[in-house]
């Protein structure tokens, strides 16, 4: 029994550790600490150590207990596409880019952020053909997630 239970809390382990390497993080906090909440009740807002939760490896801050709560109870709603990474690059060709938390687009209930550093805004170029770099930016999500 006790060895079931040690090969059960290592296959957890392996599934733990290769989602949270699919999650742009750093220093094990996602989003740059912002409140994946806040961005669908107004506009970003950094949270709070205070008001923070672990999901899928990585801990993400709210600003209020309430956005908290209302991300643990639904998470996939909040959870930003393609791990957090900029959706342009990944539609564009697969890569796994650092994003400005503050360049955003919500569509059809699901979020997505984008690159915007040094006089390139990638949801500019995201804007101009949304629906073939949408379906790139998944088949190449996908076959990350898969590696």
């Amino acid at each position: 029994m006790k060895f079931l239970m040690l090969i059960f809390f290592f296959l957890g382990s392996l599934t733990f550790a290769q989602t949270g390497k699919n999650i742009n993080h750093k220093k094990n906090i996602a989003n740059s600490g912002y409140d994946v909440v806040s961005y669908f009740t107004g506009k970003p807002q950094k949270g709070s150590v205070d008001f923070s939760v672990q999901y899928q490896g990585v801990s993400y801050h709210f600003i209020n207990k309430t956005n908290k709560t209302v991300f643990q109870q639904n998470p996939n709603k909040y959870f930003p596409q393609y791990g957090g990474y900029c959706a342009y690059a990944m539609g564009n060709d697969g890569e796994k880019v650092n994003v400005d938390p503050e360049t955003f687009k919500i569509v059809n209930g699901k979020l997505y952020l984008f690159y915007n550093n040094f006089f390139k805004n990638t949801l500019t170029n995201w804007n101009k053909d949304e629906e073939i770099l949408n379906k790139k930016a998944d088949k190449n999500w996908q076959n990350t997630v898969q590696k």
